[in-house]
């Protein structure tokens, strides 16, 4: 019984610090003196990505010829599809109602939209609007693993389905048809809400974070992850610019 105990307590502690353990819940509240951080994120060394895959069925609805996938889209320097989240925030502004639900639907044989975020525990609705068999297969992104989340086959028109996304390790997923391989979208799945994908400009905006030092990160889903450290003042307005 001692050695069970004892592994017990071992095992629990080594889960605890494992990289992958569960963050604090979030706690949302009123936020006094609340800060605003602005910045930009730059393509830097990275530049536009993209890929041609051939169409090879159901071309009455997918197109003909071949479809080209921009895996990094850069607009005069700067990198689009990135968001900004911070990292490990207890409490805060709450999660606005909008970010409780996400709509994607397969039109055209595309995910729309390409790019989205959602909080995390919120409903993920699927719909095909295409007259073609879709199976949308959702992963969850681990660092350079990834674990299946949604596996499901829609075959007609107008089928739709919804789930509740809860992502325990990773901040993103990747949204790919098994029937189809050009298929793809990115999903980020926020933690608390101080999140915000860039605009055309790579610009971003976080508001209302309540005063003090924090870990901010750029997510790209091709390129990956940039980090910093970001000091908020009470309503003071800081600004952190990420590279690629």
């Amino acid at each position: 019984m001692k050695n069970l105990l004892r592994s017990f307590i071992v095992g629990a502690a080594v889960l605890a610090l494992a990289p992958g353990a569960l963050a604090k819940n979030y706690e949302p509240g009123d936020v006094a003196d609340g800060g605003t951080i602005t910045g930009q994120v730059l393509a830097g060394n990275a530049g536009a990505e993209v890929q041609s895959y051939p169409i090879t069925k159901n071309t009455e609805v997918c197109g003909e010829g071949n479809r080209d996938v921009e895996w990094v889209r850069v607009n005069d320097g700067a990198l689009l599809d990135t968001v900004v989240y911070l990292v490990e925030v207890e409490s805060g502004k709450a999660f606005t109602e909008e970010s409780q639900t996400l709509s994607l639907d397969q039109d055209g044989c595309r995910f729309a939209p390409y790019m989205s975020a959602m909080a995390n525990s919120g409903d993920l609705h699927v719909t095909n609007s295409d007259q073609a068999l879709h199976n949308i297969h959702t992963y969850e992104l681990i660092g350079s693993a990834r674990r299946t989340v949604i596996n499901v086959s829609q075959p007609e028109a107008g089928t739709e389905f919804t789930k509740t996304i809860r992502l325990r390790r990773g901040n993103a997923m990747k949204v790919e048809c098994d029937a189809h391989d050009f298929m793809h979208a990115w999903v980020f799945v926020a933690k608390n809400p101080y999140y915000a994908i860039v605009d055309e400009n790579g610009q971003f905006s976080l508001d209302n974070v309540p005063p003090g030092t924090y870990e901010i990160r750029s997510w790209n889903g091709r390129l990956g992850e940039q980090e910093a450290t970001v000091e908020v003042g009470a309503n003071g307005s800081v600004e952190v610019n990420f590279s690629y």
